[in-house]
């Protein structure tokens, strides 16, 4: 099969890609400018899998761009992964959240309607908002209900798949993955940002003050590779067109946890390292519990967690470690 990814060069994209290689699919990767940016995911990728994907270069919220690309390669199927998914973003910048999330899809839907070409449409738990610390589970029957510009965007285009499905212009489906880890976090997300600043402790380029945020928000974590092969086990079963699919681990914690395990799994004991508050990683507006039910996924693909959070952490560490190695 053909396979497009959109924001291959982004964290969960380059794991997908790796899978679907393995899995010996055909892969192709949309990357904005023609810069090099796509050898950086050889941070994660061996060469003979960076050189199997073909790279198409253009802008998804340029739509001519789009269907002459669509049309020229009658793909498969489309992941669509690209997004400005930042939330404490969205808040200094809507318009570009808006104009990255809601164009590009736009786009693509419109350039595959009267096709055979899947598509999978990467929702976000944050379409729940803040709802889990007053109903508990969340379901994909829950109503959504943001609370940031990110999640807004994500739900808009969320509706919209919905709608394009069900009467039959598009075969689409909809993930709304919850909080997942891994190499290849960027460090401007809470976990991935203690990983970056230990790894730095390590060799001495910054003081042992991690800078945290709001550590006792309750989180269940799993691991991006876990979170692609459920992508990858709804596109390649028919039975999820027009459905919606949460991907969510089973155990929560407080973020703390999380931190507590990056500085057992460093060279530090627990006490080596002061946290200190960083007003800039704490949201204001944040969701406090957030915890879903995966039910339809399982049922439909028999998709489980395979990796232990604990590797999860050890493998975020250990990519930071070797990151910086590299670079600095």
């Amino acid at each position: 099969m053909k396979y497009l990814i959109t924001g291959i060069t982004g964290f969960a994209g380059p794991h997908l890609a790796m899978l679907l290689l393995k899995n010996g699919h055909e892969v192709h990767g949309v990357v904005r400018t023609a810069n090099g940016r796509e050898q950086d995911l050889l941070d994660i990728m061996t060469v003979q899998e960076l050189s199997s994907i073909k790279f198409h270069y253009l802008d998804l919220k340029h739509y001519f761009g789009v269907k002459k690309l669509i049309d020229a390669e009658k793909f498969d199927g489309i992941f669509h992964l690209a997004a400005q998914s930042h939330p404490p973003t969205s808040f200094l910048d809507p318009i570009l959240t808006w104009e990255e999330n809601v164009g590009s899809t736009v786009n693509l839907i419109t350039a595959i309607q009267g096709s055979n070409t899947r598509f999978m449409f990467c929702s976000t738990s944050e379409v729940y908002g803040d709802q889990a610390k007053d109903v508990g589970l969340l379901k994909v029957t829950t109503p959504i209900k943001p609370v940031n510009p990110y999640g807004t965007s994500k739900a808009a285009m969320d509706l919209y798949v919905q709608e394009r499905s069900l009467n039959g212009f598009i075969d689409g489906f909809v993930t709304r993955a919850f909080s997942h880890t891994g190499p290849r976090r960027g460090k401007i997300f809470s976990i991935s940002s203690d990983a970056y600043q230990i790894a730095l402790m390590e060799i001495g380029y910054q003081e042992k003050v991690l800078k945290i945020g709001n550590l006792q928000t309750e989180r269940v974590l799993m691991d991006v590779r876990d979170c692609v092969n459920a992508y990858y086990l709804l596109m390649i079963n028919s039975a999820s067109n027009k459905g919606i699919f949460n991907i969510c681990g089973e155990d929560i914690h407080k973020m703390q946890f999380y931190t507590d395990l990056l500085i057992e799994h460093s060279i530090f004991k627990y006490n080596d390292i002061e946290q200190l508050i960083f007003p800039p990683f704490y949201r204001d507006i944040d969701i406090q519990v957030q915890i879903g039910d995966s039910t339809e996924l399982k049922q439909l693909t028999g998709w489980k967690q395979t990796i232990t959070i604990e590797d999860t952490i050890k493998d975020l560490l250990n990519y930071w470690r070797k990151k910086i190695n590299l670079t600095k």
